[in-house]
């Protein structure tokens, strides 16, 4: 007799939900963490830095990324009165970049590490804070994650 007939209804059940919640919180834990802090470099002018730790064997990608290709990582700033952030985010980091025939296109992607760096003038000398979001992909060699958005809030003193 097959090992699934001799489990009854409600059996079938529970490990069906068990299965799909373990499956669901091997996917929530991201490959990617985030750390957000801002650096004073003088006056009213901070170095904010949005820095992705990247597990061994998955890479994101970079904001140069060609259309055609994967997601490139994008930083938004929500708009803040006091804070001018101009231009895009420079990147700190080892880039890789290799032609993928998927795509057509040459990825650039980062593994390991990658600072994302941005400077931020402060209209005048007050407490703020500089909120936003990061949308990245993780990806390693055979498969890829659905996009991500990581919210960030970082206090310029």
């Amino acid at each position: 007799m097959h090992f699934l007939g001799l489990i009854s209804m409600k059996m079938k059940y529970f490990l069906l939900y068990f299965f799909l919640l373990l499956s669901l919180s091997v996917f929530a834990q991201s490959p990617v963490k985030w750390n957000f802090a801002a650096t004073k470099i003088s006056g009213n002018t901070y170095e904010v830095h949005l820095t992705a730790d990247i597990q061994e064997g998955w890479h994101i990608y970079s904001q140069t990324t060609p259309s055609g290709g994967p997601l490139p990582t994008k930083i938004v700033f929500r708009k803040n009165p006091i804070a001018l952030v101009s231009g895009t985010a420079k990147e700190t980091g080892k880039l890789e970049q290799h032609y993928e025939e998927v795509f057509g296109v040459d990825v650039k992607f980062y593994s390991g590490k990658i600072d994302f760096v941005q400077v931020v003038k402060l209209k005048t000398a007050v407490k703020t804070t500089l909120t936003g979001t990061v949308e990245y992909m993780a990806c390693m060699n055979d498969k890829c994650l659905p996009p991500a958005k990581q919210n960030f809030s970082i206090a310029l003193n």
